[in-house]
């Protein structure tokens, strides 16, 4: 596996120490989820309460978006609001049905498909990936990136990922 970060991805720094062992842990996870699996565009990991934790992009602004860009309009930030308002809507529409948790959710779209999966601490992942992607190969690794993050996503390290993103701004 290639442990060198995509271009544009930035690790989360800590409080001056430099990132901690968990945060460059999941800062290579899911740098290997966005190089190892063909068809994402972009990746975004979101707080609980909508806040953006960790993207492939995040010093990419949707101004400095042309045609061709990796996400929703090149932006993590954008990446992240979609994720967070889809997950809430999936979320409302479980608890109106009776539905029980949501485990997953998929978007096919002309010319590219969103998916958010839910992990273990109310956070949320969320891919955007070609339109021709391998939508079950994709399903796949983000349920394997799920596994491997959701337990190191304690609130210390929330707090250290929210850090950085605003640092990084």
């Amino acid at each position: 596996m290639n442990a060198q970060a995509p271009t544009g991805t930035q690790a989360p720094t800590g409080h001056g120490r430099g990132p901690s062992s968990q945060a460059r842990n999941l800062h290579w996870l899911l740098t290997n989820l966005v190089d190892e699996v063909p068809g994402i565009r972009s990746v975004a990991v979101v707080s609980s309460d909508g806040l953006l934790l960790l993207a492939s992009d995040p010093g990419l602004v949707a101004e400095d978006a042309g045609a061709g860009t990796t996400g929703p309009r090149g932006s993590s930030a954008d990446l992240a609001t979609l994720v967070s308002g889809l997950g809430s809507l999936t979320n409302g529409a479980a608890k109106l049905m009776d539905g029980g948790a949501v485990k997953q959710t998929m978007v096919a779209m002309d010319e590219g498909s969103l998916f958010v999966m839910s992990i273990s601490d109310g956070s949320l992942l969320g891919v955007y990936a070609t339109p021709d992607c391998d939508m079950s190969v994709i399903a796949y690794h983000m349920a394997l990136f799920v596994g491997r993050a959701g337990h190191v996503l304690t609130p210390e390290l929330r707090t250290e990922l929210r850090q950085s993103m605003e640092n990084a701004q």
